[in-house]
């Protein structure tokens, strides 16, 4: 049997409103993670690594520094014809933008009739995890199902968080309901404290996927979602299926960081995701070079730790400091430093995160906060140790006490 022709296609468009003021100047998966790393790069990394080389990235809001990133990262071979592409919205149906995740999919259905693909795999752009998409494909042919969507078990209290897979207990692979925000869910036959939960990871037969977005595209009461009316439709004609992550084995992982996946959808979430990769057995391992996260830093010079004076000694512990990172008689604990940044004598820096540029100068405190691009924090500068105080200066201060400072601020 010849192999399946497999398209990938990311969606990249997301505004990311609950991740502001970090999304005020760029696109939610363009947003700088773990030191190196953008969001989208975890979602190609897992495509790439799953041997699926041509490569869609469906993109629109405030995209150029994504657009940027994809098209200086990701190159691929051209003599092999492999590619990922940026492809931002093109009104070839409409003069309208993508009007949701599904109308960006029948926006570019040109793609689909240009690449003529048997699956589609369609991936979101702004998650943290590794996932074998090859695995998942294999599943959705073996069950015979036209369109078939991820799903991660969570703790049945947190359900009205996620839209949830009722799984059709005669029919464990497939779905019986898709359930959005549920508050008294059902749960699993196996695990009756946990449910699914969308991952909002699809596969689907692409004549099936083509003909759901053109009748939803016809649908005037249609959110053009894929996950709020696609899956659903699918659901109502008894062809959906269901893919547990669980079932999910990327080489190279292990027991503690097996199975992880973390939606970066707000401040919090996202400072979580930073801490997650810092613990001595991190939750989340960056360093499984069986599964390689790739991305687009070269030719930066070493971190350098200068300074080892009584009470002026350059160190970091339980952080991830990038290329390009001076530590100059500064202390670092618990931390995400990015490339560039350079902390000054006798500053501090705790359990935080500070993204390309930022400076640090003498004597400063920065606890608890997250520095966004080209941040200039002044000596004697205090950030993260005085809720109003950073309130009064203009800065988000979420409910559980992080401090955002935006791109290019300087703090006297």
């Amino acid at each position: 049997m010849a192999a399946k022709r497999v398209l990938a296609i990311v969606l990249a468009g997301g505004e990311g409103k609950r991740l502001m003021p970090l999304t005020a100047q760029r696109a939610k998966p363009a947003v700088p993670f773990g030191g190196i790393y953008r969001l989208v790069d975890f979602a190609l990394s897992n495509v790439i690594n799953s041997h699926y080389l041509h490569v869609i990235v469906l993109t629109q809001y405030k995209s150029h520094s994504l657009d940027r990133h994809i098209s200086k990262t990701w190159r691929m071979s051209p003599l092999l014809g492999n590619y990922v592409a940026p492809v931002p919205a093109q009104q070839r149906v409409g003069k309208h933008w993508y009007l949701g995740s599904a109308d960006a999919i029948y926006q570019g259905l040109n793609i689909l009739e240009d690449e003529r693909p048997d699956i589609v795999v369609v991936v979101g752009a702004d998650h943290v995890y590794r996932m074998d998409f090859s695995q998942m494909v294999d599943a959705h042919i073996a069950s015979g199902a036209e369109f078939t969507v991820a799903g991660i078990r969570q703790p049945i209290a947190l359900a009205d968080q996620f839209g949830v897979i009722d799984v059709d207990p005669d029919k464990p692979g497939r779905i019986r309901a898709f359930l959005e925000k549920p508050t008294d869910p059902q749960g699993l036959a196996d695990s009756p404290g946990e449910v699914l939960a969308s991952m909002g990871n699809y596969v689907a037969n692409a004549d099936a996927l083509i003909d759901a977005v053109t009748r939803d595209a016809a649908n005037e009461d249609s959110k053009h979602d894929m996950g709020g009316d696609i899956v659903p439709w699918f659901v109502e004609r008894g062809t959906a299926g269901v893919y547990d992550f669980i079932e999910n084995d990327v080489p190279g992982s292990t027991d503690r960081d097996r199975n992880y996946w973390r939606d970066v959808g707000t401040i919090d979430s996202y400072f979580e995701a930073n801490k997650d990769l810092i613990s001595i057995n991190p939750v989340f391992n960056l360093y499984n070079d069986e599964w390689p996260l790739f991305t687009g830093y070269t030719g930066l010079p070493p971190a350098k730790f200068v300074h080892a004076g009584p009470g002026r000694l350059g160190h970091a512990a339980d952080s991830i400091v990038s290329p390009g990172v001076l530590v100059s008689g500064a202390t670092v604990v618990g931390s995400v430093l990015s490339p560039g940044v350079h902390l000054h004598s006798w500053s501090s820096v705790s359990d935080s995160v500070l993204m390309d540029g930022v400076q640090v100068h003498r004597h400063a405190q920065v606890h608890r906060a997250i520095l966004d691009k080209n941040v200039i924090v002044g000596a004697r500068a205090r950030i993260g140790l005085d809720a109003d105080a950073d309130r009064a200066r203009g800065f988000t201060v979420t409910p559980s006490g992080i401090t955002v400072v935006p791109k290019g601020t300087v703090v006297e």
